[in-house]
């Protein structure tokens, strides 16, 4: 069979390496799926689909260290997964069962118990009695933190499933944004991380979530899924009409040729690798040293880095060789072992992909701020939502500038009365939610005041003296603004810690302790991006496309929103139905919308007269090498995709989740509020951004000449508890 395109020429700056316990996992995985009944009588496999697929090389390669128990039971969670995989696809992808698809996955948690002397069902199918059996033997030697977080990974990857299965009934391809984001948890990546922790060490409790970790999986997990994607094109679109693929996710997002698409997949395979290393050697180290890690931790956390980058160079070599994939034409030897044999051809070909890394990591670096672009181009943006106005806007108006005023924000040389009175956020609130109190306007006017002034004084006070442990230290004293029960407030110094400190009073009151917990940690969030906005700044790198969409919702307080936005709701609206896949995604959309939106009209304000670098146009144009006008259209074309699945989320997916899940009336007719709410929200900002000044050519203009304040307020040294 022909092919659907050449494979493309692969960054790869790890060397694959084989364990030697190779043939032991081999003959122990063989015998081990027999036994789960994986193999002849299953209508799935036999025997010789098992040692094509060659699932022990795979782990030999991924997990080189490991010794031969290790490598065996890693193996055998592998030879269940793609098993699970082929399963799913045979007895419900391609019968378009969606209920008993849905049956099917509901059961698969029970097998998986924090306690692993818990009672657990009858297993039913091989499925089932793989992961009962994996289960019992890989959670006694991990952490309860451990299980728990492999647990949820393993849900996601069985979970999100019913998303792929849900897209092939509707016969629809996902947008780029959609296909990242569902592809991590559908494809296993994450999962395959945990594993990485069992092969090497578990990574400190206290920062597996951080940022920098964080970042360390997603990247991996993009790069080894988009890889993927390019081996198991023929396979997956051609032979299985698959339609969660992102060499197809591309070619039609862009209108462009098969090949083409493959090559922008790689494109943005090298830029998430090329993230990996530079987290891993930046943000890994000050991770470190700001949660004082014990040299233990460090190691562990070096171990499980280590880990994730043999696995990207064994998987890489195994799609090479595995006939599960399209590899026709593609090395049979690997480059790093010719270029060690000396073998000319391969070793020039090393070096030139090295060379061309170099380029590709160096053109994040060249942008030259201060550019002059010329005024901002707007298009004809899609909104399918109708703007409705509180009828209280005026008033608050006025009661802003009070506040602003009584807060002292506009006596520190970053904002004045007219730039105030440009910014008009009062207009904002007032789209954003039209049926508010005069009270309940007042208060979203004042953290919009708020969160708008603080994304304008961390830049211009610290970026222009290029202190960042001084934002570091303001962003620990605005989380100390925010007491939880039993604490002291640190006594404020400048605007923005006694606008926090009020905000925190006025919005808590009535709160419980784990509701007034969840605001904190959202206003955390978006004051701790603006730290990774000026670490970027200050070292003038254009941020990957991936990291600077998932920081942009953080940058733009979108958890706050959502935080404060849920609480109106109560406990109408169940824990799993926010945290439920369809409901992120709504959200997600919605925030990205409103993300972009702002980047369109922020353009000359903030690469013209701000020289500023976190701005979608500047990250496609240097992403893709192309102007202002074939960026606009890129981010036009995604906010336009945004909204429609937002759109299908809400009149598809919504739907099928209230029934799943079993939601009474009250429990549907608050999430019906809650989706209009979101509409209100992005119908309000755009219309926000086409009425004020802060965007318009004339207004930046007349304020280009505003001084910079010599040095920011004073900081008393911060006594952490």
């Amino acid at each position: 069979m022909t092919q659907p395109f050449e494979l493309p020429h692969f960054y790869m700056p790890y060397p694959a390496r084989l364990n030697p316990h190779l043939e032991e996992a081999r003959i122990h995985s063989t015998q081990w799926a027999r036994e789960m009944g994986m193999l002849e009588g299953s209508g799935i496999w036999e025997q010789s689909d098992l040692e094509a697929h060659d699932y022990g090389l795979l782990c030999a390669y991924t997990h080189p260290d490991c010794d031969g128990p290790a490598l065996s039971l890693i193996t055998d969670w592998y030879v269940w997964v793609f098993f699970f995989d082929d399963h799913f696809l045979d007895m419900f992808k391609r019968t378009q069962d969606r209920a008993a698809g849905k049956a099917h996955l509901d059961r698969l948690p029970l097998f998986m118990p924090l306690d692993p002397a818990a009672d657990v069902p009858e297993p039913e199918n091989p499925v089932e009695a793989g992961l009962k059996d994996l289960w019992q033997r890989t959670v006694p030697s991990m952490s309860v933190d451990w299980r728990r977080r492999f647990s949820v990974a393993t849900e996601h990857l069985l979970n999100e499933s019913m998303w792929e299965l849900s897209n092939i009934n509707e016969g629809r391809i996902a947008n780029p944004v959609e296909y990242i984001e569902m592809r991590r948890k559908v494809g296993g990546a994450p999962w395959s991380a945990g594993l990485v922790e069992y092969a090497t060490a578990e990574v400190p409790a206290s920062v597996a979530l951080s940022r920098p970790l964080r970042v360390l999986m997603e990247t991996f997990s993009d790069a080894v899924h988009l890889r993927n994607d390019l081996f198991s094109y023929q396979r997956e679109v051609e032979d299985e009409g698959e339609n969660s693929n992102g060499v197809l996710v591309l070619e039609t997002f862009f209108g462009c040729t098969t090949q083409e698409a493959a090559e922008t997949v790689n494109d943005v395979l090298t830029s998430r690798l090329h993230q990996f290393e530079h987290t891993a050697l930046t943000e890994v180290p000050a991770l470190a040293l700001e949660h004082g890690l014990t040299p233990a931790e460090v190691a562990a956390v070096a171990a499980y880095t280590k880990g994730l980058q043999d696995w990207q160079s064994g998987g890489h070599e195994w799609h090479l060789r595995s006939s599960r994939y399209m590899n026709k034409g593609a090395r049979s030897e690997s480059p790093w072992q010719a270029l060690a044999s000396g073998r000319g051809t391969f070793a020039a070909d090393i070096g030139a992909l090295l060379a061309s890394a170099a380029q590709d990591r160096l053109r994040n670096y060249r942008h030259q701020p201060f550019r002059k672009v010329g005024p901002s181009r707007i298009p004809d943006l899609y909104m399918p939502f109708e703007l409705r106005l509180s009828p209280h806007l005026d008033g608050c108006r006025s009661r802003l500038a009070d506040w602003c005023r009584a807060m002292g924000i506009l006596q520190e040389g970053v904002w004045d009365e007219d730039k105030l009175r440009a910014c008009d956020l009062a207009l904002c609130s007032a789209g954003l939610d039209p049926d508010a109190t005069p009270e309940a306007l007042d208060l979203s006017a004042r953290w919009l005041a708020w969160g708008t002034y603080g994304d304008d004084y961390y830049p211009l006070v610290y970026g222009h003296r290029r202190d960042l442990a001084a934002a570091r230290l303001t962003t620990a004293r605005l989380s100390a603004c925010m007491p939880l029960d039993g604490e002291e407030p640190v006594v404020p110094v400048n605007a923005m810690e006694r606008g926090l400190l009020d905000l925190w009073a006025s919005t808590t009151a009535r709160m419980t302790r784990e509701q007034r917990r969840a605001v904190k940690a959202s206003v955390d969030v978006m004051t701790e991006s603006w730290v990774w906005e000026l670490s970027n700044q200050l070292q003038n790198r254009v941020p990957d496309p991936v990291d600077y969409l998932e920081m942009r919702r953080r940058t733009f307080g979108s958890d706050l929103t959502l935080s404060l936005c849920r609480m109106g709701y109560g406990p109408a609206v169940p824990p799993e139905v926010y945290g439920s896949g369809p409901v992120r995604s709504l959200e997600n959309a919605a925030f990205d919308y409103a993300c972009l939106l702002n980047d369109v009209f922020s353009y000359q304000k903030e690469i013209e007269y701000e020289g500023e670098i976190h701005n979608a146009i500047l990250v496609v144009q240097n992403f893709f090498g192309c102007d202002y006008p074939q960026a606009l259209g890129v981010v036009q074309d995604l906010m336009t995709q945004r909204m429609q699945q937002f759109e299908h989320v809400a009149a598809h997916e919504l739907p099928v989740l209230y029934d799943d899940l079993a939601l009474n009336a009250e429990a549907r007719a608050a999430m019906h509020g809650y989706v209009t709410d979101l509409q209100n929200w992005m119908a309000g900002i755009l219309n926000w951004h086409r009425c004020v000044d802060r965007y318009k050519a004339e207004w930046l203009a007349r304020r280009a000449h505003g001084f910079l304040p010599d040095r920011p307020p004073a900081l008393p040294a911060l006594t952490l508890r």
